[in-house]
């Protein structure tokens, strides 16, 4: 697919492992499920957006950007990844927020990813109400750059773009690798799906490798017509690379099972999730991305979508930073422990 092209700056450790989860399948009495650990990264903490990130400072570096420029939530894993990656390659990080939800806990609002913020030597420009126009605001804050002499990079919200979902056009191929060379047959691939990129990256790759691969995205919010956003950036990625004819609309599969209220507002079924998750596999999942997804993938066992012996992997975005920010989820298991003094 012509990948090597494009301009890339090695920011992840690839390739992230392909684990079993025997005990969560056990338990769940489903399919064999495997993890594709994209939490294992590395970059300040990993993540999916450090793949994503290779492909956009690969044409910041090129343009000679010397300042980036996004924006997210203000427990965003994209802004604590764009954050890291331009305090690895010595560039100004400008970002702006949003209070996309209406949490009031100290936790939420100074630490987990927003910490890290500030310790990657990020500047946090402004925070603005949720609602506000985030995409206008980041060339705003670029045209102020520029005018000091600065030359800016501006990164869309969760890197989501045709050039950063090659990132996950790669990943697709590399997942592929790993399960020919351990004699699996994958049947599904299930994610969350939130600014779109991973999704739309991986519907992308297998339309090229292996168009027979179900991928799943469970929507993080409400109120988007996540399917045609997920479509939409799939073509213009299928597109970038150059590939012939176009991605089909049922090959992106869309559930707001897990969506909970919205962004940012898990449901007893995400808690539930990661609860699980924990405990039989030692792997820690958040509540925004990963706890809903698993709480998904667990909705469609028990509908039984599956046959005991389909292969399904759970992508593992990362997101580990924000469980940190919801402290107040978990207070019963502090409240079960014995206390450190």
């Amino acid at each position: 697919m012509l990948l090597d092209r494009f301009p890339r700056v090695a920011l992840a450790h690839r390739p992230t492992p392909l684990e079993a989860l025997p005990r969560l399948s056990d338990r769940l009495g489903g399919p064999r499920i495997l993890v594709k650990r994209d939490d294992c990264t590395g970059l300040a903490g990993g993540g999916n957006k450090s793949r994503q990130l290779e492909y956009l400072l690969g044409d910041a570096l090129s343009q000679g950007a010397d300042t980036l420029i996004t924006h997210g939530a203000i427990q965003s894993n994209h802004v604590r990844q764009t954050a890291a990656a331009a305090a690895k390659l010595g560039l100004r990080c400008r970002l702006i927020l949003e209070r996309r939800t209406d949490h009031g806990d100290p936790d939420y609002l100074q630490s987990g990813n927003v910490l890290m913020d500030y310790l990657l030597g990020a500047e946090i420009a402004a925070i603005l109400p949720r609602g506000a126009d985030m995409a206008a605001a980041t060339i705003a804050l670029g045209d102020e750059c520029r005018r000091a002499g600065g030359k800016p990079y501006i990164i869309p919200g969760g890197a989501a773009s045709a050039l950063g979902a090659l990132g996950y056009v790669d990943c697709a191929g590399e997942l592929a690798g790993q399960a020919d060379r351990a004699g699996l047959t994958i049947d599904h691939v299930i994610l969350a799906s939130g600014s779109g990129g991973t999704h739309a990256g991986l519907v992308a790759g297998f339309h090229a490798i292996e168009p027979r691969i179900a991928v799943t995205g469970f929507s993080v919010g409400v109120g988007t017509n996540q399917h045609d956003h997920v479509l939409s950036l799939a073509r213009d990625t299928w597109s970038l690379i150059g590939g012939a004819g176009t991605v089909g609309s049922g090959e992106v599969r869309v559930s707001d099972v897990a969506a909970g209220a919205g962004y940012g507002m898990p449901g007893e079924t995400t808690i539930e999730a990661i609860r699980l998750v924990a405990r039989c596999e030692g792997i820690m999942l958040d509540p925004v991305y990963t706890g809903k997804a698993m709480a998904g993938l667990m909705a469609m066992i028990g509908e039984g979508l599956f046959t005991p012996d389909e292969t399904v992997v759970f992508i593992h975005t990362g997101g580990l930073p924000s469980l940190f920010a919801y402290k107040y989820l978990f207070g019963d298991e502090q409240a079960g422990g014995s206390a450190l003094t």
